[in-house]
């Protein structure tokens, strides 16, 4: 991580991250995130295994360009060796500004080999994964968590500890256990908990759906850094917002439809760019312009149109076409 991040971290700016998310952060989402106000970045979160064995397609989730910086790769595994050599790699291939260790994933086919949320169960194993890491990299290393497996071994402080002690620059808590995945709500005493007992920064994630989410979280847990995942889905924006929150700007409003498209067509070209297969790319951005639409009057059967898109031109017709529609209706 450039020193300017840890700079921020401890100086009261609160920079905003955009979260790894699989499938939804990728370098075109990246670009435009950091655009709209991200400080800082994160890959998708790829597999130690895949890397290892040359996985063509795990590498091209590693891709990004200089202007993402600073951006982490996030890594998963629960071999220390297999992590240790992997991170070793990415840094050699991409020299990202920190690898980030995933100890929060909870998806059933990352927990059944132990990866992500699955560590949780062995903190002994959390300890030795992040030591193996710091030995095998330069960069930083930071990791991100969850509050604990299930409520039962719930205590993010102690996780946070060990962490902390095993060499973790800094952590990011999800305060949701990893048996709650998504349901219920982010428990944000606990990171404040967690702030109050680590010398290290801490990131504060979960149930930032707003600009003013992000004010919340910063004065109820005296978090470092705040990080946006699922707020973010279709609203790039969200981190402009939060920024001014946080200042006490006001906050501006989300962009009305014509700009909102005029994103969705940035978004995609970028998109295009970036896979080189225009239709693959169109097909995997299928699942953005469902949430870019979400909220839009007849959005259910503007979404059932672009569902079917193939090709840049598909979405470009459907847009206006909506737009030609709304304007006749106001008419």
């Amino acid at each position: 991580m450039k020193r300017d991040v840890f700079s921020m971290l401890t100086s009261g700016y609160v920079p905003l991250y955009l979260a790894p998310q699989a499938g939804v952060s990728e370098s075109p989402f990246r670009r435009l995130c950091r655009r709209f106000g991200a400080d800082v970045v994160t890959s998708e979160f790829v597999s130690a295994e895949g890397l290892r064995r040359g996985s063509e397609r795990t590498w091209e989730y590693l891709r990004f360009d200089e202007a993402e910086r600073p951006i982490g790769v996030q890594i998963f595994g629960a071999d220390p060796l297999a992590m240790a050599e992997a991170a070793a790699l990415v840094e050699d291939v991409y020299a990202p500004d920190f690898i980030d260790i995933n100890f929060g994933c909870p998806v059933k086919k990352v927990v059944q080999r132990n990866g992500g949320s699955g560590c949780l169960r062995d903190l002994d194993l959390v300890q030795r994964i992040i030591r193996a890491v710091n030995q095998a990299v330069s960069v930083p290393v930071t990791v991100k968590i969850r509050s604990g497996w299930s409520d039962e071994m719930r205590n993010p402080v102690e996780i946070g500890l060990r962490c902390q002690d095993a060499g973790a620059r800094v952590l990011t808590l999800h305060a949701r256990s990893r048996t709650q995945m998504y349901s219920g709500s982010a428990n944000w005493d606990e990171i404040a908990a967690v702030v109050d007992a680590l010398e290290i920064p801490v990131i504060g994630n979960g149930d930032v759906w707003t600009g003013e989410d992000a004010r919340r979280m910063r004065d109820h847990t005296g978090c470092a850094g705040i990080m946006i995942a699922r707020g973010s889905h279709g609203a790039p924006w969200i981190f402009a917002q939060a920024r001014a929150a946080l200042e006490g700007r006001p906050v501006p409003e989300a962009p009305g439809v014509v700009e909102r498209f005029e994103i969705v067509i940035e978004h995609a070209t970028n998109a295009i760019e970036f896979e080189r297969d225009e239709s693959r790319a169109i097909i995997e951005f299928r699942k953005h312009l469902g949430w870019y639409t979400r909220g839009l009057p007849n959005g259910k059967s503007l979404r059932q149109e672009l569902y079917g898109v193939r090709h840049l031109d598909d979405v470009r017709r459907i847009l206006e076409g909506y737009l030609a529609e709304a304007c006749a209706v106001a008419a």
